[in-house]
């Protein structure tokens, strides 16, 4: 939790006979004057126009104003000005409000003091000392930076000091041994760097402590006189190392502990007290087994030790008191489980155990009725006693050893179980899970006919993967109108027939990788319209005929990964698609975010052939190109528009029966890594403008006719002779 953002009147004693509150918000008729723009000047004379006929100063006990467009820094005026007192500021949502924190004058009577997602900057002044009646200071999502002053000693009245997500550096001033009321801390999100200071142990009435999300190191100062009132620890994200404090097992009301992102050592110690509803652990280098005292936190709902390196046996039955237990990853450990069906964690939600040393039959009656997410990928499990559960969305067991048929999902969005050993057909009851949005069976040894239904049983289903297995037959020939298909794969089977026509209508279609089957068709040019299509392998098919032309006027205009390789085209190259290749086209990485395609979970991968290896990009990134129409029929001049394509890295037009020369455009092609072009009928000389492909690692000319000399310099002087090799 964090510290109050709002103080109610019960937060504090205020000794007056009258509290008055300002609110400035949209729904103030305050707030409309010049369409919601309000001018500091205007706000502080009508603050001081609410001076009662009795009084010289006008007393307000705070003053709220939300997302009104307030613009520039605080006024002065309105923070010590004697004629307006003022308890309480709270300004918040409003990136309009900017400027550097004003100075407080000595006799400044504030109390409460809340920024909150504005555009305030700069360092907080030396003056912030004055304000020594302060109770409650936030600075959250502010951009306010560099050192916190030493002078926030003097403000011995505070209990929430909470300046988090800015960008404060430099080491935390050692200045709490006078700040006794403090109950809430909170640094968070800032760039805090070197060690915790030793004060903080003095702090006997904190409740909470946030540093996560720093640059802390070294080891954590121990208390002085014992964290009695210590609910909530978050240290994660830092760079703390050594063994874990043993005062940390010993705070007898802390019901969060969070350390994790840091480097951590040795073993985890035995908890002293049972209030704990969440510990985290997770990313450090802790070792060991899981200590037996978790497993009697009865309030504990998550529990989260991943990316450690714990061992041992894990007996399932252990966990019978975590009643309450609703979220547990174990993921990225050395442990082993011995599982029960009758041990049960009645509310679990998600569970974790991915990266283990798991095997065998998985027994564990977990959340039958509550199971939303489960990954047991990466084990050595071979099957299952029972797949229950109702509410599943997430259910990923690949990469293990499980045999025979398919277990059905009922009601699963994403259902991975690629890199096992399934077999048999797949039933066409997988058709009743309409909710399904990613179906990811890759690498099994499944077999048979695909159901007819594969392609329409779900408006959410947006991948596919049936790749690496033993299907025959057609593809399936009906798409849902409308659906959210993104990526189809189908590669690697011994499917036949046609492409679907009906994948015109996929048009969030960006993957279609039907490669390495027996498809038998003339080249599908209908997909130049789809318009987020970025990747087509057909490679390795029966694929034959011209390519032609399209009556479509921009086909392919997103498509940077093309693989019509080792199949039976023929005729001109394709001048008229290598024109429209606009993704392959002048792209200015500097301004591209890097990203792999695919969805938060599933990520796309391929089979390319480039830089002379066949290669499987397990991702694939958003920026990578290349044209693979190698091992077909085509013949004629290569086009000089293919100098155009000055984005591509990989090229590959080898096995074919091309004529001509090496177009002088290739000097345009400063992307390329790779350039095959090796077994055609190529004439005349090697460019030396070939010289100018700084990035050029693989090239490959030879068996052609080409004459002269070979060119020197820059990345030539790398390649051997077997890149020239059958030439004169």
């Amino acid at each position: 939790m964090k510290g109050a953002i709002f103080p109610t009147e019960e937060s504090r004693v205020v000794n007056r006979s009258r509290i008055t509150f300002l609110f400035l918000n949209p729904a103030n008729p305050w707030a409309s004057v010049h369409s919601h723009h309000f001018q500091w000047p205007l706000l502080f004379d009508k603050l001081k126009a609410r001076r009662t006929p009795h009084s010289r100063r006008a007393f307000f006990d705070s003053i709220y104003i939300g997302s009104i467009r307030v613009r520039g820094p605080i006024s002065q005026r309105l923070i010590n000005d004697r004629k307006v007192e003022i308890l309480g500021i709270y300004l918040w949502d409003n990136i309009n409000l900017s400027g550097n924190f004003p100075q407080f004058s000595e006799n400044n009577s504030l109390i409460d003091l809340g920024l909150l997602s504005t555009n305030f900057s700069g360092e907080l002044l030396t003056s912030m000392g004055n304000l020594k009646s302060l109770q409650t200071l936030h600075l959250f999502g502010c951009q306010f930076s560099r050192s916190i002053p030493a002078s926030l000693e003097n403000l011995t009245q505070i209990t929430s000091l909470n300046p988090y997500g800015n960008h404060f550096s430099g080491k935390i001033p050692n200045v709490f041994y006078n700040l006794r009321n403090l109950i809430s801390l909170d640094l968070s999100g800032n760039n805090f760097s070197d060690q915790i200071p030793p004060s903080i142990g003095n702090l006997t009435n904190l409740d909470l402590i946030d540093f996560s999300y720093n640059h802390l190191e070294g080891v954590i100062p121990s208390p002085v006189n014992g964290f009695s009132s210590l609910s909530f620890v978050r240290l994660g994200y830092n760079l703390f190392n050594g063994t874990i404090p043993s005062w940390l097992y010993t705070l007898p009301s802390l019901v969060e502990l969070d350390l994790s992102h840091n480097k951590f050592i040795v073993h985890i110690g035995e908890f002293q007290f049972d209030l704990f509803k969440k510990i985290d652990l997770s990313m450090n280098e802790l070792h060991g087994s899981i200590p037996i005292s978790i497993f009697e936190l009865v309030n504990l709902s998550s529990l989260y030790l991943f990316s450690n390196n714990l061992s041992g046996v894990l007996e399932t039955r252990k966990f019978e008191k975590l009643i309450n237990l609703i979220d547990l990853d174990l993921s990225n450990n050395m442990l082993s489980l011995t599982t029960s069906v009758y041990s049960m964690l009645p509310n679990i939600q998600t569970l974790d155990l991915s990266h283990n040393n798991i095997s065998g039959i998985f027994s564990w009656n977990v959340g039958k009725d509550t199971l939303f997410y489960m990954n047991l990928s990466y084990n050595s499990i071979s099957g299952f006693e029972m797949l229950p559960w109702s509410n599943m969305n997430t259910l990923d067991l690949h990469s293990n050893l499980l045999q025979g048929p398919l277990p059905t999902p009922n009601s699963t969005f994403l259902f991975s179980v690629s890199h096992n050993k399934l077999s048999g057909e797949i039933s066409p009851l997988i058709c009743k899970a309409s909710s399904m949005g990613i179906l990811d069976l890759s690498h099994n040894n499944f077999g048979g006919m695909l159901p007819h239904c594969l392609g329409n049983f779900s408006k959410d289903l947006s991948v596919l993967d049936l790749r690496r297995n033993q299907f025959h037959g057609i593809i399936p020939q009906t798409f849902l109108k409308g659906n959210s298909i993104r990526a189809l794969d189908f590669n690697g089977n011994q499917l036949e027939g046609l492409v679907p026509r009906s994948l015109i209508i996929c048009r969030e279609l960006e993957v279609l990788d039907l490669g390495n089957n027996k498809i038998n068709d003339t080249f599908p040019h209908w997909l130049g319209a789809l318009p987020k299509l970025q990747v087509l392998v057909l490679r390795s098919n029966h694929f034959h005929g011209h390519i032609g032309f399209s009556k479509i006027k921009s086909p392919f205009m997103s498509l940077r990964i093309i693989d019509l390789s080792h199949n039976d085209f023929e005729g001109d190259l394709p001048e008229m698609y290598l024109r429209s290749l606009k993704a392959t086209m002048n792209i200015n990485e500097g301004n591209v975010t890097r990203r792999y395609m695919g969805a938060t979970y599933y990520e796309d991968s391929t089979v390319v052939t480039i830089k002379g290896l066949e290669m499987e990009f397990v991702k694939i990134l958003n920026t990578f190109t290349t044209i693979d129409l190698s091992n077909n029929k085509f013949q004629g001049e290569i086009p000089k528009c293919i100098g155009n394509l000055n984005s591509l890295r990989g090229q590959n037009l080898s096995n074919n029966y091309l004529t001509g020369h090496i177009p002088l455009s290739f000097r345009n092609l400063k992307m390329l890594e790779s350039l095959d072009l090796s077994s055609n009928n190529l004439s005349g000389r090697i460019l030396q403008e070939l010289t100018s492909l700084t990035f050029l690692e693989v090239l490959n000319l030879s068996q052609n006719h080409l004459t002269g000399f070979i060119p020197q310099g820059s990345q030539f002087q790398t390649f051997g002779n077997d890149s020239y090799y059958e030439n004169s």
